[in-house]
């Protein structure tokens, strides 16, 4: 008899006996893509070192993994923070950042892709009604919890020759601008189409030529003269030379499960977020308010 060590793949039989669970109850979680698995010809194999990963990732709540996996909203300052964590960690450990926007990293957050999601869903005076409404409609958004990041400065980034035009926001709307947006389900997106609604009008009526898929893709092309408007926060506008005009004060949260709360990682994440360089690194940013960095402000239980 082929004993567990001895496997590459796994059936879902051979993980039922392995895990001590019921054999639909395996099938559900391969679906549901909690455990790690591949179909092959309509039949579920499962890799017995994903397996065993999964199990050491739920022991000790995560505090023995090497990785973190973060996805979700484009933000520069996070994108600097991950970059000098890695550089502490050399080659012993992976911090991992990627931007999807929102959505996208909600729904890779939900199936078991990712560590921790990014987003920015509404202003700071909206955050508690509009980013749980946002989270429930995942799947095991149960398990999570949402800390505080920061506060950003979001509205419209601008052609530095333009910026005067765009002190009356009504006027802004009747200019032959080129736009760009960001893709569907980019937190910077839902602002620009909320403050749309706010001005009377929709997203369809703009002259909308390009669609960037980060705020320093959006940023790239206003600098180089592609485009000439966009919605975005402060400090990429400020890091690329170009126009900012404020519309909002917005919350930049952290979404993740309980137990990849105290992943080693991650809590150096935070320690450094709070720390008096990174405050200061934030000012030469601009746009950002570190004050509340690292409070829990969401569970699945409230």
């Amino acid at each position: 008899m082929t004993q567990a060590s001895d496997l590459v793949y796994m059936s879902a039989r051979q993980v039922a006996e392995y895990l001590d669970l019921n054999e639909k109850k395996v099938y559900a979680m391969a679906n549901d893509r909690i455990l790690p698995a591949t179909k092959i010809t309509g039949k579920w194999l499962f890799p017995k070192i994903l397996i065993d990963r999964w199990i050491m990732d739920s022991c000790h709540s995560g505090m023995l993994t090497d990785r973190l996996l973060i996805t979700g909203s484009d933000d520069p300052l996070l994108a600097m923070l991950v970059a000098r964590l890695m550089s502490q960690v050399g080659s012993r450990e992976l911090i991992s950042y990627s931007a999807t926007g929102s959505r996208l990293g909600l729904e890779l957050l939900s199936k078991g892709y990712a560590d921790v999601c990014t987003l920015h869903w509404g202003s700071l005076e909206e955050r508690n009604i509009r980013h749980p409404a946002l989270l429930k409609g995942y799947a095991n958004h149960q398990q999570w919890i949402m800390i505080h990041g920061y506060t950003r400065q979001q509205g419209l980034i601008v052609r530095p020759d333009i910026q005067h035009r765009c002190l009356e926001q009504s006027q802004i709307l009747g200019q032959p601008w080129r736009w760009v947006f960001r893709q569907e389900g980019a937190g910077s997106q839902q602002h620009l189409e909320h403050w749309l609604l706010s001005q009377g009008a929709r997203a369809d009526q703009l002259n909308a030529i390009l669609t960037a898929h980060s705020e320093r893709e959006l940023a790239g092309y206003i600098a180089r003269g592609d485009a000439d408007i966009g919605f975005g926060c402060q400090a990429v506008a400020a890091e690329s030379g170009l126009g900012f005009v404020p519309l909002l004060n917005e919350s930049f949260d952290f979404v993740m499960t309980q137990s990849i709360y105290f992943r080693r990682q991650l809590q150096q994440l935070f320690t450094m977020l709070a720390s008096p360089q990174t405050r200061q690194m934030a000012g030469v940013l601009t746009g950002y308010d570190l004050s509340n960095t690292g409070q829990l402000i969401w569970t699945a239980a409230q």
